[in-house]
């Protein structure tokens, strides 16, 4: 018998909410909406406190994280989870993604992200596979591929 199981990636974040909108630009996904009422209640029954939360962008959320979505669902593609750590990331990232720069090419694709807070880190290449790794505002690496 095979087990299959489903996943989402996680992300470790100093600023998760501004993180995961930067990532749904990037890769025309949606941020996930979370539930302002719920929260509030939790907070009112005493399940949560006040410091468990925060205002983005004129919406009350849970500070711990924020999560985006691919717009044709969960079927479609995994779940990214941005969440909050207190620690700054410090070393190289043992697993990243890679994002397929399509039509406009990896050139292009790398300027556009670059003027939006991505950095530049390097070029590289094997055999014919090129790709541009870069780091996002929060200095997790990432590839861009043809």
């Amino acid at each position: 018998m095979v087990m299959v199981l489903e996943f989402q990636v996680v992300v470790d974040s100093a600023e998760p909410h501004v993180l995961a909108g930067w990532w749904a630009e990037t890769l025309g996904w949606g941020v996930e909406p979370q539930d302002e009422g719920f929260i509030r209640r939790m907070v009112a029954e005493g399940h949560a406190g006040e410091a468990d939360t925060v205002v983005h962008e004129g919406a009350l959320v849970w500070r711990a994280g924020a999560a985006i979505r691919h717009p044709e669902g969960l079927g479609r593609a995994p779940r990214v989870l941005f969440q909050l750590v207190a620690e700054v990331k410090s070393v190289k990232n043992r697993m990243h993604l890679d994002v397929k720069a399509g039509a406009e090419g990896v050139d292009v694709v790398a300027e556009r992200l670059e003027a939006r807070g991505a950095r530049f880190l390097y070029r590289g290449r094997q055999g014919p596979s090129s790709w541009v790794t870069m780091a996002d505002p929060e200095g997790n690496e990432f590839c861009v591929h043809s």
